[in-house]
C-alpha cells in the first residue's frame, strides 16, 4: 500500500518508519530535511506524483484539520489515521472526501487491554482509577521540551490532550461518560503555558466511578489502571507489561513499538480495533468538558 505520512516529528517518523519495515510504500509531507523517505511539499503534489491510498496525520494537534482539508483538496480519497486526539476542540469537523478516517489511539493495542476486557466481560464495573505521568523533559531527547507543541495550548499541548489515551481507554472498558468533575492547572516548575495536571472524577454508562489522574510531572514515568468488578480485582501496569489477578501475576510483552505496529497493521489491514470517528468525538467532548468543569468547579453532563 502506498502511504503518505503527513509531518515528520518524532511520532511521524515512527509512523514511516514502522510502515515501511512492514513493506508498504512510504513518501512524506514535510519540511524536515533529515527524512529518509521521498518527500513532498504539498498534499496535491503528493497526490499527482505518488497517489497514496492511505494517509497518517503526525502534524501538531491544532494543524489536524488543516491537513485534512489539503488532502481533501488534493483529491486524496484514501482511509486516513489521523495521531491522537482528532481535534484541539471538539466543535472542528471533518472536511468531506477523505474516509474512513481513524484516530490513533494506539493504547488499544498493548497486548494487556484484548485481556483486561475478557477478564470484565459480563461483570459489572464498580470502579477504575487510571494513572498517567512522564515528567516532559523525558518525552523527546534532544530537543528543548518548551518549545515542543505540548507546552503550548495554542498548538494543542497540554495533558488532556497529549495524555487523552487514558480518556479512552477508560470509555472503552466502561463505555462512554455520562458527567464529568475536574481539576486543571500548571502545578509543576516546567514553565510551560499548557496544564501539566488533569484529575477528572467521571460517570460512565458501564461505571459509577472513574478517577483519571495525567500528568507532566512524574521522573519515573508509569501508566496503571486499577479495575474494581463485581468479585474481581485487577491491577495493570502498561510501562512493565503486567497484569495482577486474583490468581496472580500475568505478564505481557510489550516493547516502546509493539502498540504502534499493532496498530499500523490494522490501519493497512481490516482496520479492526482502530479508534473511531464516533468514539474519538466522544473522547473530545470529554475534554471539552473536563475543561468547562475546571473553569466553573461543577458537574458537567454529557
Amino acid at each position: 500500500m502506498r502511504v503518505l505520512v503527513v509531518g515528520f516529528g518524532s511520532i511521524g517518523g515512527r509512523h514511516a518508519r514502522l510502515l515501511a519495515g512492514l513493506g508498504h510504500e512510504v513518501a512524506c509531507l514535510t519540511r524536515n530535511p533529515d527524512c529518509p523517505h521521498p518527500v513532498f511539499a504539498s498534499a496535491e503534489a503528493a497526490q499527482a506524483a505518488f497517489r497514496p491510498e492511505a494517509a497518517v496525520v503526525a502534524t501538531a494537534t491544532a494543524d489536524h484539520q488543516s491537513a485534512l482539508e489539503n488532502l481533501a483538496r488534493a483529491g486524496f480519497r484514501g482511509r486516513v489515521l489521523v495521531e491522537k486526539p482528532l481535534f484541539h476542540r471538539a466543535d472542528l469537523e471533518i472536511p468531506a472526501g477523505p474516509g474512513p478516517v481513524f484516530v490513533g489511539y494506539n493504547l488499544r493495542f498493548h497486548p494487556l487491554v484484548p485481556r483486561l476486557r475478557e477478564l470484565l466481560r459480563d461483570r459489572r464495573i464498580l470502579s477504575i482509577q487510571a494513572y498517567v505521568g512522564q515528567h516532559l523533559s523525558l518525552w523527546r531527547p534532544g530537543r528543548d521540551f518548551r518549545q515542543c507543541y505540548s507546552a503550548h495550548r495554542d498548538q494543542g499541548g497540554g495533558v488532556l490532550r497529549d495524555l487523552s489515551h487514558e480518556l479512552d481507554l477508560v470509555q472503552l472498558l466502561a463505555g462512554p461518560w455520562s458527567r464529568v468533575a475536574a481539576v486543571l492547572g500548571t502545578f509543576g516548575d516546567l514553565g510551560i503555558e499548557s496544564e501539566d495536571t488533569a484529575c477528572l472524577l467521571l460517570e460512565a454508562a458501564g461505571c459509577p466511578a472513574a478517577t483519571i489522574q495525567l500528568n507532566y510531572l512524574d521522573p519515573r514515568g508509569r501508566r496503571e489502571l486499577l479495575v474494581l468488578a463485581q468479585g474481581l480485582s485487577l491491577k495493570a501496569d502498561f510501562v512493565a507489561g503486567i497484569l495482577e489477578t486474583p490468581e496472580g501475576v500475568e505478564r505481557f510483552a510489550a516493547e516502546r513499538d509493539t502498540t504502534y505496529l499493532a496498530q499500523a497493521r490494522a490501519f493497512v489491514g481490516d482496520c479492526a480495533g482502530l479508534c473511531t470517528l464516533g468514539e474519538a468525538g466522544q473522547t473530545l467532548a470529554l475534554i471539552d468538558a473536563a475543561e468547562q468543569a475546571a473553569r466553573d468547579g461543577r458537574w458537567v453532563c454529557a
